[in-house]
């Protein structure tokens, strides 16, 4: 067993895990940050994205042992306090999910997008959601709901 300091959703958190043990697993077993899901494993269904320093990360293929003091992590626990984050929102309006368990990790894929680019094309978005899948087929309305959610952010 490893002692390790994360911050996690703006919270210090303190774990003692076996070293190498996945992040997924921390954030879900000994913290209890079960929206962050497991998926495939192997970082290809995008079901258990985070954000490094804002940037979205496939947990389930990261180590606890990558983590240095000071990284900020966050979990769609911490994208807002009561769901009213302008992507979480605007998921509803569209009613995106179906089954809904992809979809914390498309919303923080989603918000990474429009933290770096507000009004991104629809061919855009495709891109740099092509990591992300949905097994339901909600893609039209996962698009329509990040480019709500996108006007919504570049008219603040």
């Amino acid at each position: 067993m490893a002692a390790y300091k994360l911050e996690i959703n703006n919270q210090t958190h303190d774990v003692n895990v076996e070293k190498g043990t996945s992040l997924l697993w921390v954030l879900r077993e000994h913290l209890g940050l079960t929206g962050t899901k497991y998926g495939c494993g192997i970082a290809q269904c995008g079901a258990c994205t985070i954000h490094i320093d804002g940037n979205p990360m496939k947990a389930c293929v990261l180590s606890v042992d990558d983590f240095s003091d000071g990284q900020k992590i966050t979990t769609i626990e911490g994208l807002s306090k009561d769901g009213d984050h302008p992507v979480q929102q605007a998921w509803i309006e569209k009613q995106a999910p179906q089954c809904g368990y992809c979809h914390s990790g498309q919303i923080m894929q989603a918000v990474a997008l429009l933290e770096a680019n507000p009004t991104p094309s629809r061919d855009e978005i495709k891109a740099f959601m092509n990591g992300n899948l949905c097994r339901c087929g909600t893609y039209l309305r996962i698009i329509e709901a990040i480019e709500m959610a996108g006007k919504t952010i570049a008219a603040k």
